[in-house]
């Protein structure tokens, strides 16, 4: 059972983000704030939910939360400051744009860059902890999906209308045979024989 809230008395945004560990696109992040009695039977860390209910939940969750917002970093600042800053980025960049203000933010995961002058706690495991996270995480990955099969279209031969990005042997074997794409991140090890 997920926990409504850290805090009752804080507004509380959870943050999330999705695509860390993928070789191509961007890192999305969500923030969201929601009402302190939301619940929804489907709602879980988005990893362990199927595509179809993720695609159900997510109109749900920004009709039904107080704010939520996506924020992204692409592969050309990825590959200049990391994926751990970048994704710390794509969730400050997430809660630049939320309507209302939180005064705390649950973050998943066990590190963060500060945003200024709203306190945070990282939360391992978050994302399966408290619903604003999971729901953060729900709406980082939606969007992130949709965005992939998007350029999938654009960029035939690497599969990223299924695998996403991901660093599957059909992945690896694409970018071995076509080289890579402007949405690679050139500082990953895109091929299993590099060191």
């Amino acid at each position: 059972m997920l926990a409504p809230y850290f805090n009752l008395a804080d507004i509380e945004a959870g943050c999330d983000e999705a695509g860390r560990g993928c070789l191509a696109g961007p890192v999305f992040a969500a923030a969201v704030i929601l009402p302190k009695d939301f619940a929804h039977p489907l709602l879980n860390d988005s990893k362990l939910m199927s595509e179809k209910n993720r695609d159900f939940l997510q109109p749900i969750i920004e009709a039904e939360a107080i704010a939520w917002a996506v924020g992204t970093v692409g592969p050309v600042e990825i590959d200049e400051i990391n994926i751990l800053n970048a994704s710390f980025l794509a969730m400050h960049r997430a809660i630049d744009q939320l309507k209302t203000r939180p005064t705390s933010l649950l973050i998943d995961g066990n590190r963060f860059n500060k945003y200024p002058d709203i306190a945070h706690h990282c939360i391992v495991k978050g994302d399966s902890k408290y619903l604003s996270i999971a729901a953060a995480s729900v709406l980082a990955k939606t969007y992130r999906d949709r965005y992939m099969k998007k350029i999938a279209g654009e960029n035939p031969g690497y599969d990223w209308h299924s695998n996403k990005g991901y660093p599957t042997k059909a992945h690896r074997k694409a970018i071995a045979l076509l080289g890579t794409t402007d949405h690679h991140r050139k500082s990953f090890r895109l091929l299993a024989s590099d060191s």
